[in-house]
């Protein structure tokens, strides 16, 4: 028996009802789980997307490649709250940026950032019912 088996199951709808343990399954995934460092550097670039001004400023560049500026505008934030912003973003990887003059122009560093922006929305979206109200599953 499994010490990580929690028999017997008690009415707790969150655990198998009984324990039968599938050795070849277990096996298998342990190969083809991710390194730990692989995990760590993962969260860490979750940790990066958990935050809401963050979040906007990489979908207003999911649309497009703005100026520091433009994006201070349109978030209605200082440019040099938005710089520290760009720089966490920039240096995860996720935004790189460009000069342009005066100017500097940041937009998404690669079409992974697009594809997690994107399924991450979908995700949420396919939640929701046509006023943005979470249904209940």
């Amino acid at each position: 028996m499994n010490e990580n088996c929690t028999c017997p199951y008690e009415g707790n709808d969150e655990i198998c009802a009984e324990c039968h343990h599938h050795t070849a399954l277990v096996e298998s995934m342990r190969k083809q789980m991710p390194t730990a460092e692989e995990l760590e550097r993962t969260a860490e670039l979750f940790k990066v997307f958990g935050d809401p001004t963050r979040m906007q400023i990489l979908t207003a560049l999911f649309a497009q490649e703005m100026c520091v500026c433009d994006i201070s505008d349109l978030l209605g934030m200082t440019q040099s709250a938005i710089s520290h912003q760009l720089r966490l973003l920039r240096n995860s990887r996720l935004v790189k940026n460009r000069r342009e003059g005066k100017s500097i122009y940041y937009s998404l560093d690669d079409t992974h950032v697009a594809t997690i922006i994107a399924q991450g929305l979908e995700h949420i979206r396919h939640g929701q019912d046509n006023n943005g109200t979470r249904k209940e599953l």
